[in-house]
This record gives C-alpha cells, sequence and structure tokens, in this order.
C-alpha cells in the first residue's frame, strides 16, 4: 500500500536535550496510530516536526510525495492545509462560535480579505453544519465556543480539522484533560472519522488502555527512540511498564528553562501560520 507519510532518521534537539534521535516510520492510510510513552520521550515533537511546527535538526519527512523538511513559505502552507491537527487544550477561539470555529478549518482555501470578512461559501458553512451533525453538536452551533464542556469544545477541534478536507490527522494528547465518558466520545469519533474517510491518523496518548482499545498500530516513544511498534495484542503489560519506566527522570535533568522556552516560542510561530496557513 502507498505511504501517505514515511519518517527517516528524525532528529531534533533542544540545547543538550535530544528529543527525537533517528526515527524512522511509515504511515498509511486508513491506519488509526497510537503513539504512547513517557513525558520527555518525543511525542509531541514527533508530530510537530511532520507539519513543521517544530523545525527538525536532521531527517527527512515525506508527506504526499513532498519533502516536508525542505519546503518554505507558501509551498510549506499550501502542504500543511492537508495536515488536520488537534491539540490538547483544543485552540478554539474562545469568544466565537461553533460554526465559525469549524469554518477556520478552511482558512487556508481562501483569500485573505474573504478570510477577514468571513465571507465563507454556502456550501463550505453546509460542510461545517455536516460536520457538526456528525459529532453530535448541530443544535450547538451558535453557542460560544468557550461555552461548552472540554469534551464538546474537542469534537469541535475534530470538525475544524476535517473541514481542511485532510489527508493526514494529527492529535496530540486530544484527551488528556477529560473525564473518562468524554475521552470514550472523542476516540470513538476520531477512530471512526478515520475509517470513514479512509485518513491516515496518528494520535499522542499516555493511556495505555485507550491506546489497546482504539488503535490499529501502536508505537512506543522512550528517550526519543522507537522502543516498539505492533499491534495492541502485541503490547504486553511487561512491554508497556519498559516503555514508561525511568523515563519521567530524563526530561527533568536535560531540559532546562531556556530550552522550554524556545520550544514555546517555536511553537507559538508555527501554531498562527498553521491557523492562517
Amino acid at each position: 500500500m502507498t505511504q501517505v507519510l514515511s519518517v527517516c532518521d528524525l532528529r531534533k534537539r533542544y540545547g543538550k536535550f535530544e528529543a527525537l534521535r533517528g526515527v524512522d516510520l511509515d504511515f498509511e492510510p486508513g491506519k488509526f496510530t497510537v503513539i504512547i510513552g513517557p513525558s520527555g520521550a518525543g511525542k509531541s515533537t514527533f508530530i510537530r516536526c511532520i507539519n513543521r511546527m517544530v523545525d527538525p535538526d536532521g531527517g527527512e519527512i515525506v508527506f504526499d510525495s513532498a519533502h516536508m523538511e525542505q519546503l518554505r513559505g507558501a509551498a510549506l502552507r499550501q502542504r500543511r492545509a492537508m495536515i488536520g491537527m488537534i491539540f490538547q487544550h483544543y485552540n478554539l477561539v474562545a469568544r466565537t462560535n461553533v460554526l465559525r470555529n469549524v469554518l477556520h478549518g478552511r482558512l487556508g482555501y481562501m483569500p485573505l480579505w474573504k478570510s477577514l470578512l468571513g465571507a465563507y461559501p454556502e456550501s463550505e458553512k453546509r460542510r461545517a453544519l455536516d460536520l457538526l451533525d456528525e459529532v453530535g453538536l448541530s443544535d450547538q452551533m451558535y453557542k460560544r465556543a468557550d461555552t461548552l464542556s472540554g469534551g464538546q469544545m474537542q469534537r469541535v477541534g475534530i470538525c475544524r480539522a476535517l473541514m481542511q478536507a485532510p489527508k493526514l490527522l494529527l492529535a496530540d494528547e486530544p484527551i488528556a484533560s477529560l473525564d473518562p465518558k468524554s475521552a470514550e466520545v472523542v476516540m470513538e469519533h476520531l477512530k471512526q472519522t478515520t475509517k470513514q474517510r479512509g485518513l491516515c491518523c496518528i494520535v499522542n496518548l499516555h493511556q495505555v488502555e485507550f491506546a489497546r482499545k482504539y488503535a490499529d498500530r501502536i508505537i512506543g516513544l522512550k528517550a526519543g527512540r522507537v522502543v516498539f511498534e505492533g499491534s495492541p495484542a502485541t503490547l504486553s503489560d511487561a512491554v508497556a511498564r519498559d516503555i514508561y519506566e525511568n523515563a519521567e527522570s530524563r526530561l527533568e535533568n536535560q531540559l532546562t528553562g531556556a530550552d522550554i522556552a524556545r520550544i514555546e516560542d517555536e511553537e507559538r510561530v508555527a501554531l498562527c501560520e498553521t491557523v492562517a496557513a
């Protein structure tokens, strides 16, 4: 099967801290992949390198036949528009209504003047309503985003990402801030949309039990390296323990305050570019 995404020898360093140390992975369409690992393992850096929210220090990222690590300017924005991103803290425009937040997923396909005026075609408004209906939120479309529950906001985030008509869907800890019931609903929607649309979906999670329940494929990252790759059935308790064991201190001991500030600056700039792509 043709690969949607191929990553080869991906490396990223923050000061002395090696977040990624030579990651090699391929991803196929229609597959729901979950990446697990402790804080500092490199999970978030990995998916942020894919859409260039973070610039890698080395290696290749080939998405839809394009080398993402080489792209700049308009070429990068065009490819980013094909990658849906779902965030742990939702990243919705709080004072704007639900429908408008979903329509923001089309900003990368509109002239600047139309985006400033919010001049979305009727066809895109109908598409946004259809997506909200799929996740059970069509009756909330005129409510302000900040009046919703966490689970509802994350479902709005999924709809916004799908408005991009992406080939690749990335989700960074999408259920970390949710209660178990809401987390189940969000994971069900992510899995369902991956299968129905034939997307390639990569999700970062801390919760091993959710990875086992929903993933087609699980990847374990530890200290910036792939230490496990396989089906949920092959992820034994012993292997899961080994992925998380003695890993937390790595982040605390090597990542300085200056490194953290640099990470935040890189991601803040890239987030603005991604939303406006």
